[in-house]
């Protein structure tokens, strides 16, 4: 597990410093509970965790609303003042999350985005919870 968790981290680390303008990238569970982190303290990652799961429920809840979608979120874009947020479908219950600054290559984050789902879509995954444990 241990092994695991240094495999994200750096290919967390990749994704941040592949991209200019990265300031967090987070890797949450479905129900908002942080699973990995780079670029933020561990408040700051469990605040947007936290906003994530409401975020990717909401936008199930839209996309139900389309004749021809499961309601499945795969990619949701926040511009702000400031910056941008970006929220992926990122496994079986998991989700990454980047807060980026004005400035950043949207064309290039959603690039690297969809390849490190890809390279680590398994250890992105998030079993279930039962009675507050994972099985």
């Amino acid at each position: 597990m241990i092994q695991q968790r240094a495999n994200m981290d750096w290919m967390l680390k990749d994704l941040a410093e592949g991209v200019p303008q990265t300031r967090n990238v987070v890797v949450l569970s479905s129900d908002g509970l942080r699973m990995a982190q780079y670029g933020s303290d561990n408040d700051t990652a469990d605040r947007l965790a936290a906003a994530c799961a409401g975020l990717q429920s909401l936008a199930g809840a839209v996309g139900a609303e389309l004749p021809h979608s499961e309601g499945k979120m795969r990619l949701v874009v926040i511009e702000m003042d400031g910056g941008f947020f970006y929220l992926m479908a990122a496994g079986a219950g998991a989700f990454l999350a980047v807060l980026a600054d004005e400035g950043v290559d949207a064309g290039l984050m959603g690039q690297r985005m969809r390849d490190l789902v890809i390279r680590i879509g398994a250890h992105l995954s998030s079993p279930p919870r039962h009675d507050g444990q994972t099985r």
